[in-house]
């Protein structure tokens, strides 16, 4: 099925396993938060077990340093395409607040970023993650 949409996540390369696991899952979240119409129906099994409903699309995760993520930042924003953002200030906080303070506290140009969410058009989407390649 060809979606007129496209997720993608691009996450630092060069991070720890467990980093790049947790990051890619919170920028997930932030992508199905801010697109709600995004969400599939609930999954139920043969014996009527009921699962939660997951995001209704494929999302594409890609490897990047970190000039590479600075590059799709701001591609993003140029196009008009609001990301969900991932520090790497926020691997040292412990809730949601925190998280968002430690983003605030840094001007764009400075953000030590591990992780971008995105979901926009695809060919938006296709401009924005241009050059990288699929996460290894």
């Amino acid at each position: 099925m060809q979606f007129d949409t496209k997720v993608a996540l691009v996450i630092r390369s060069e991070l720890a396993v467990w980093q790049k696991l947790n990051v890619a899952a919170f920028l997930a979240t932030g992508v199905a938060a801010a697109f709600p119409e995004a969400i599939g129906e609930p999954y139920e099994d043969a014996s009527a077990t009921a699962y939660h409903p997951l995001l209704g699309q494929p999302i594409l995760i890609y490897g990047a340093d970190a000039a590479a993520l600075t590059r799709a930042l701001e591609r993003a924003l140029a196009r008009g395409v609001k990301p969900a953002v991932y520090t790497e200030a926020m691997f040292t906080t412990t809730h949601d607040a925190a998280n968002r303070a430690a983003v605030k506290a840094v001007a764009r140009g400075n953000l030590a970023l591990v992780g971008l969410g995105f979901r926009a058009e695809r060919k938006v989407i296709d401009k924005v993650v241009d050059g990288l390649k699929f996460h290894g």
